[in-house]
């Protein structure tokens, strides 16, 4: 099992931005993509984006696409979310998550395990 901690969040102005940070450890993560998604009350969880072992592959939700930038540190094995011009429909729990399997990249909650705890982010109008 890996153990993923995820921080950064709070409350910001529309337009202001937030860097979300991901520590992970326990099981390794090499080969694996890492993910965001989030949760609004009454909502399900949502893909934000996510990052091959490398990060030589990207995949984003089409509502953060050019505001969200994902990135990783495999010797630190932390993960962020770059995220800015943030607006109100931003406002959610933010969780990092390992997908299931190596070597691939997937937007599906379901196809991911080891999730944080979630951080809290939201955006007032």
């Amino acid at each position: 099992q890996v153990q993923l901690v995820e921080s950064g969040g709070g409350l910001v102005q529309a337009g202001a931005s937030l860097r979300l940070s991901c520590a992970a450890s326990g099981r390794s993560l090499v080969g694996y993509t890492m993910g965001w998604f989030r949760q609004a009350p009454g909502k399900e969880r949502e893909f934000v984006a996510a990052i091959s072992w490398s990060g030589g592959r990207t995949s984003y939700a089409d509502s953060v696409k050019g505001r969200f930038t994902i990135s990783r540190d495999n010797a630190k094995t932390m993960l962020y979310l770059q995220m800015n011009s943030l607006k109100p429909e931003d406002t959610a729990v933010y969780y990092c998550a390992r997908d299931l399997v190596p070597n691939v990249v997937r937007t599906a909650y379901r196809e991911y395990d080891s999730w944080g705890q979630g951080t809290q982010v939201t955006v007032s109008s």
